[in-house]
């Protein structure tokens, strides 16, 4: 099966990258980086998108089109997604996820160079495991987390009907959602599978597809070895130490990440700029409401780049900032 399927046109396909370059992890990993962008983008502001589990940087594709007319926007596959090779060092940990978007940090932003942050799911996980880092803190303006949570996922998930919250659904949905079993192609089956899993019951049939087809192209490997990243993920520590603004978004009918989730983020949150509830919307955020989730991003470079200074730094060359073309 293709790593690449994606849709190939319409608003869900993936644009053509202005760069390409692969950024190098603290253990060796290697990792797919884009930037879109104007032709002359040295003074737009810069926005990071991170995708979350089982996607790819063809996840953020509406939101890469719509941003790139007047921002640098910078995507990256995670590791063993897209086109970033699985790690050699097993098992995958939040910490991966953290020198991860160090390293694309290091990779595309200059030093002082400040970035609005997105991340949806395990990216906004990646957020999260980052917070106490300090490139993270020298280089986020603000942050907005889409769907995510910091603990219980599989535990308060309710992707498995009918059955009551307790110790049963948490073990039959701790064998679906890390099942080592392959999805094999886009079937309408597989369609309907997701759209209840992942999406909100009104979800177009376009957005469907586009879904299904990133989520189907994920090695079953790597989406087996980061649901148990995502079955013991505990990050509840790490919230109160996102000092930056923090917006916090979430779809009310989400079944992966149950907006509950999101309430708990947001009360956490010493500097929380906003809680948005998407009514009848699940999990896949960033397709389902590609409008609101690029508005949101824009209010926040708006508010917390636009009205700062360049970085005197910030026309340091690729190689000054250390990375590697592909």
């Amino acid at each position: 099966m293709s790593r690449l399927m994606h849709m190939a046109t319409g608003p869900f396909a993936p644009p053509v990258a202005a760069e390409e370059l692969t950024a190098v992890s603290a253990d060796g990993a290697r990792l797919h980086v884009e930037v879109h962008g104007p032709a002359d983008s040295g003074d737009a502001p810069a926005v990071v998108l991170s995708h979350g589990w089982t996607c790819s940087t063809a996840f953020w594709a509406a939101q890469v089109r719509a941003l790139a007319t007047d921002h640098r926007v910078i995507v990256y596959d995670q590791r063993g997604h897209g086109r970033s090779p699985a790690s050699a060092r097993l098992p995958y940990t939040a910490d991966m996820l953290a020198d991860d978007l160090e390293a694309v940090i290091g990779a595309t932003l200059a030093p002082g160079e400040r970035a609005v942050f997105a991340g949806h799911s395990m990216g906004g996980m990646t957020m999260m495991a980052s917070a106490g880092r300090p490139v993270f803190r020298e280089h986020a303006a603000a942050v907005l987390l889409c769907s995510t949570g910091s603990s219980e996922l599989v535990a308060e998930a309710t992707v498995v009907p009918l059955l009551p919250a307790g110790a049963l659904r948490t073990r039959v949905t701790r064998s679906v959602l890390g099942s080592k079993a392959p999805l094999g192609p886009v079937t309408p089956v597989a369609r309907r599978i997701l759209r209840f899993a992942t999406m909100g019951p009104g979800s177009a049939p376009g957005k469907v597809e586009a879904c299904a087809r990133i989520v189907h192209a994920c090695p079953r490997g790597v989406r087996y070895g980061w649901s148990h990243v995502l079955e013991s993920l505990q990050l509840d520590a790490n919230v109160p130490e996102l000092a930056m603004p923090v917006a916090v978004l979430a779809g009310t009918v989400d079944r992966m990440t149950p907006v509950v989730h999101a309430r708990r983020i947001a009360a956490a949150l010493p500097n929380c700029v906003g809680l948005t509830e998407l009514a009848g919307l699940g999990h896949m955020t960033p397709v389902e409401a590609p409008e609101a989730v690029t508005a949101k991003i824009r209010e926040l470079t708006g508010a917390y780049l636009e009205s700062e200074p360049p970085s005197q730094s910030q026309s340091q060359s690729d190689s000054e900032k250390g990375a590697d073309v592909a």
